[in-house]
């Protein structure tokens, strides 16, 4: 994806007519707010003053009055906001932009620009425009030849560059509240975030914390786990789902996986049950659910709660159902690469039930049920006001994202099934929302180097079944889940995310089948 960053005489030119019918058009071309267009268009906050001032003065000039002329700049700029996108100046270095242009507005738009990720360049008429080596610069007649070159930024495994350019503008400003603010512990962006949780999720309560380890570990202390009990899981999962249950002195019990999707196989669940077995944990593995109805059904029998491990799989559906909301307790993760992630760690809670709302609440807040009371043990579990106002901007744009990340799986599985490749499988009943996309493939190491080779970065989730790693193989029979043993060995995650594009997908299909 390009960026295209309007100088002020660019903009003035097409409001105020100043140039020929044909630049006029691929103006408009520019400006106008198109879903197709393979490039942004930007203009600097530091050109709105200008903008104003020398478009209310040039339509007095013509003959307008002074009211009309103010009324008919106002519209005119809300036009121009509506289809392009503002570049803040947070941050600016002014010392730098001095150093970069005698023309400190020039400087302002090449600072800003600069803070862009990818292919960037200023469109402008004016010879005496500075940009030094922080972005190109073409003339207006040149914006086509620049558009067709290529773009020749790295293949980004999870691309949050392009993401954090296109909310730029509600990021910064959901930032700089906070710091006007200054509440940054329990400030007021935790309460508006986590109603909006709720909202989206459709579970009646929402308790956001430091992360989805500690959504894990908060979520089995409501429960009241503790030595001897016992949670069964799947082996087939990042650590902290097994980690949070033995830190309690809990055991977790491990239940082999489905070799086509890789979630647990909830055929095997009962048998694991014994008088000490006190919750399951099933996990939504690379963005699908597991089979919560089945699983629901078991726990029902045996009066035991579900906490479903979501942690990659916010925004997906079960039965149109949300994930999050389809057992006892629905935790998730706010890691930077889940599909809704903050800057840093960050992770939340979700449940129906009144009474472990209100102890996961005080358990955050290190068992306090008003300050400096402790009615429990708990632990510092709270979520930073900052990640909050951060989540909170990527929410507006989440719901584009999820369909995204839907249709570009279901295209990656078109192109991995006319090439032969084995992929994890999806069921009809639910969606995924591609957390990874995931493949299996004989001989990794091989195919890996292939990838390094051409450029494409990969991952492994996960290489050793977690009843085999060191910490843990002593709670359980290393041989007890050969599915998930097998499946570890072959697993391989491609680049993914709302902001692929096609020819990526294509390139890195080629890549795999070559």
């Amino acid at each position: 994806m390009k960026n295209l960053v309007l100088d002020v005489n660019i903009i003035l030119n097409l409001w105020l007519q100043r140039v020929p019918d044909e630049q006029l058009l691929l103006i408009a071309e520019l400006v106008a707010q198109r879903e197709d267009k393979p490039y942004h268009t930007w203009v600097s906050s530091s050109s709105l003053s200008t903008l104003e001032y020398v478009t209310r003065r040039e339509l007095k000039k013509s003959g307008m009055a002074g009211e009309a002329a103010s009324q008919a700049t106002r519209a005119l700029l809300t036009e121009l906001l509506a289809n392009v996108r503002l570049l803040s100046q947070f941050g600016f270095d002014q010392d730098a932009a001095l150093q970069l242009s005698n023309d400190l507005e020039d400087a302002q738009i090449v600072m800003a620009a600069s803070q862009l990720q990818g292919c960037t360049a200023i469109v402008t008429s004016e010879k005496r425009f500075q940009t030094g080596d922080k972005v190109d610069q073409i003339a207006l007649f040149e914006v086509n030849v620049w558009l067709n070159q290529e773009d020749n930024r790295p293949l980004q495994f999870i691309d949050l560059k392009i993401q954090q350019d296109a909310i730029r503008p509600q990021l910064e400003q959901n930032i700089h509240r906070v710091l006007q603010h200054g509440t940054y512990i329990m400030g007021k962006e935790i309460d508006l975030l986590e109603a909006k949780l709720t909202a989206y999720t459709g579970a009646k309560h929402c308790i956001t914390v430091a992360s989805g380890t500690e959504a894990l570990l908060i979520s089995l202390m409501a429960l009241g786990i503790g030595a001897g009990d016992e949670v069964i899981t799947t082996p087939f999962t990042f650590v902290a789902t097994a980690e949070v249950i033995v830190l309690l002195g809990a055991k977790p019990v491990f239940v082999d996986i489905e070799a086509d999707t890789c979630n647990i196989d909830v055929c095997l669940i009962e048998a694991k049950i014994t008088e000490r077995t006190k919750a399951i944990m099933p996990v939504s593995l690379y963005g699908q659910p597991a089979d919560m109805d089945e699983i629901n059904a078991i726990a029902a029998k045996y009066n035991l709660p579900v906490i479903e491990d979501a942690a990659q799989s916010f925004g997906a559906t079960y039965k149109s159902k949300k994930s999050c909301h389809l057992s006892t307790i629905g935790c998730t993760s706010f890691f930077p690469s889940k599909p809704l992630g903050c800057y840093g760690d960050g992770g939340a809670i979700f449940t129906d039930d009144d009474d472990i709302y209100q102890a996961c609440k005080e358990i955050r807040v290190h068992g306090q049920s008003r300050r400096y009371y402790h009615t429990r043990v708990g632990v510092g579990g709270r979520m930073d006001t900052l990640q909050c106002a951060i989540v909170l901007a990527k929410l507006e744009r989440f719901d584009w994202e999820v369909e995204q990340r839907i249709a570009l799986g279901q295209r990656y599985n078109q192109l991995m099934d006319k090439a032969g490749v084995q992929r994890v499988q999806q069921r009809d009943d639910r969606t995924s929302v591609f957390a990874q996309y995931t493949v299996l493939v004989e001989n990794r190491s091989e195919v890996e180097a292939r990838f390094k080779e051409a450029g494409i970065p990969t991952a492994v989730h996960y290489p050793v079944p977690l009843n085999e790693q060191p910490a843990y193989q002593h709670l359980c029979c290393v041989d007890c889940t050969p599915i998930a043993k097998k499946i570890a060995q072959r697993v391989m995650s491609l680049p993914m995310g709302a902001d692929s594009s096609l020819e990526d997908q294509e390139s890195v299909v080629e890549t795999l089948a070559t």
